[in-house]
């Protein structure tokens, strides 16, 4: 997955919509350095490309060490970088809060996914639509294993309670389904009886919400039952932490979205380091 250069840029502006007044008044224009990114941490790295980009826009030289999805230990180095020390100093914030924060998505993503396989290997594991950072969070996920899910509304159909306060549930699939056939449909539900209905009605995906296993449970034996298990694929949602996510992988589901991975997850550590 490729991001744009233009995308990218659109941070190192925001850092320094001005310029970089400290670089500019303390360091000689002509000025040449070297230096190193370096993992504070052991885990997945990832945004190396995105950093990478950024730095040889400005005329900066790099050498990767590091490609994006390998695992790391701390001290490792990520990247070399070689050029005018004010274009080093300019992207470096930039390029460590990319790194940053997609190795921490990536190496949170990855946990899960090895948590789930133990447990389940045909479950998927997959973010959602919890980011402002949209195109860096999902390459993170994806690096780590997980799937991106939705990347915009643009992408599937997802019909979700506020859609269904409006419309009711078996019209709003029918509708769907009339819209595109090319599209997916899927349903988010809170009840057994909406995940009958959301199935009978054609939908291709139906999100269980907010239920806990046994709820969850009782949905998939119902349909099981009724011969629709086989016709849906089920997501579940809501509630699922670190800590509980084996109990839900045990389940017959196929995929377990979490709004954790681009929400809640911690910065991976990086530095910059000059060193000549």
């Amino acid at each position: 997955m490729e991001i744009p250069i233009s995308y990218l840029l659109k941070f190192v502006e925001e850092d320094a919509p001005y310029g970089d007044i400290t670089s500019e008044a303390v360091i000689p224009r002509e000025m040449s350095a070297k230096g190193v990114i370096i993992a504070k941490q052991e885990g997945i790295i990832a945004g190396v490309d995105e950093a990478r980009k950024l730095f040889e826009y400005f005329g900066v030289e790099v050498n990767v060490k590091k490609q994006d999805g390998e695992f790391v230990k701390k001290g490792d180095v990520i990247m070399e970088v070689k050029g005018n020390a004010r274009a080093i100093l300019l992207v470096e914030r930039t390029a460590l809060n990319i790194i940053g924060r997609m190795s921490g998505i990536a190496t949170e993503t990855r946990r899960l996914v090895d948590i789930v396989r133990e447990v389940n290997p045909k479950v998927k594991i997959a973010g959602t639509r919890k980011s402002l950072l949209r195109l860096l969070d999902k390459k993170a996920i994806m690096i780590g294993g997980g799937e991106p899910h939705r990347f915009s509304l643009s992408d599937a159909i997802l019909i979700k309670d506020n859609h269904l306060a409006l419309v009711p549930l078996e019209e709003a699939i029918r509708r769907a389904k009339e819209f595109s056939v090319y599209k997916v449909v899927e349903v988010e539900v809170e009840s057994l009886e909406d995940a009958i209905k959301a199935a009978k009605a054609g939908a291709d995906v139906i999100m269980l919400d907010n239920m806990t296993p046994e709820e969850i449970e009782r949905v998939i034996e119902e349909l099981k039952k009724l011969g629709l298990r086989e016709k849906v694929k089920i997501e579940i949602s809501g509630g699922i932490t670190p800590e509980n996510i084996r109990e839900y992988a045990r389940l017959d589901v196929d995929v377990i979205s979490l709004g954790y991975l681009t929400h809640s997850v911690k910065n991976f550590d990086v530095s910059l380091e000059i060193v000549g």
